[in-house]
């Protein structure tokens, strides 16, 4: 054989991509096995179910014919073909349909199948629903949580706020010892503690933030004349009463 000339139109016109060759033979195999699997369905044999079924699914779409005895019969009492049943024409037009069972389970097997399969949904929908719920629920309370910790954070500040101004006020009127031990603030360190400052905390501990803080509140006014939330001490009552809005922060908001 003569060499090939590399030079030749023939040689460049070759796909010398790197492989290629692979890719090719890839789908060829791939396209032979297709060829395959399809003679092999056509030369498979059906088995006696389907073969019955599929016999059985074609006589089922064909319309009853005059070879039928119940068709024939009812074409000589005047029935004609798509007209409907009943002497004024109300019944039904078309055969009832069957319902062939091929299954080896009893009678009622797959409408209770059905059922508690609906069963079944139904309790998911309503563990769904509860888990819902529940959720909206927790988050309401933690909504509610966080916002009574704000609320009694900042009445704790202004309570504080009050102590320091009824201290500052009381002290400027020559008041060494406040009306009740929780009207100033309490010091960061105390060394001794008789007995009567026992008493007198137990007695403070039952009140609650809310409570100190409107006894200090009308304490401050009707004895300094001053309120906490304006910020003013006024000359007298008359003037606190008709110059103040009100003794909460709500009522100068």
């Amino acid at each position: 054989d003569e060499e090939e000339d590399y030079m030749s139109d023939l040689f460049i016109k070759q796909d010398v991509r790197p492989g290629l060759p692979m890719v090719r033979r890839m789908k060829e195999a791939i396209q032979k096995e297709e060829k395959q699997k399809e003679a092999n369905e056509k030369n498979r044999q059906k088995s006696l179910k389907e073969e019955e079924k599929e016999r059985r699914d074609l006589v089922l779409k064909s319309a009853l014919g005059h070879e039928n005895k119940g068709f024939a019969l009812l074409q000589k009492m005047g029935y004609k073909s798509g007209q409907a049943l009943g002497k004024s024409g109300e019944g039904i037009v078309e055969p009832i349909p069957l319902n062939i069972k091929t299954g080896r389970s009893g009678l009622g097997h797959e409408e209770l199948k059905k059922r508690k399969a609906e069963e079944k949904l139904e309790n998911y929908r309503q563990k769904l629903h509860m888990k819902e719920q529940a959720n909206e629920q927790a988050a309401d309370q933690f909504r509610v949580r966080f916002k009574n910790k704000q609320e009694e954070r900042k009445m704790e500040g202004d309570l504080r706020k009050s102590q320091r101004a009824c201290q500052q006020l009381d002290t400027q009127k020559d008041i060494d010892v406040p009306k009740e031990t929780w009207y100033w603030l309490e010091p960061e360190e105390e060394d001794k503690k008789d007995e009567e400052d026992k008493e007198d905390e137990c007695t403070s501990s039952d009140l609650n933030v809310s409570e100190k803080l409107h006894i200090l509140t009308a304490y401050l006014r009707e004895e300094h004349f001053y309120c906490i939330w304006c910020g003013t001490t006024y000359e007298d009552y008359e003037d606190l009463s008709s110059n103040c809005p009100g003794d909460s922060a709500a009522d100068h908001d």
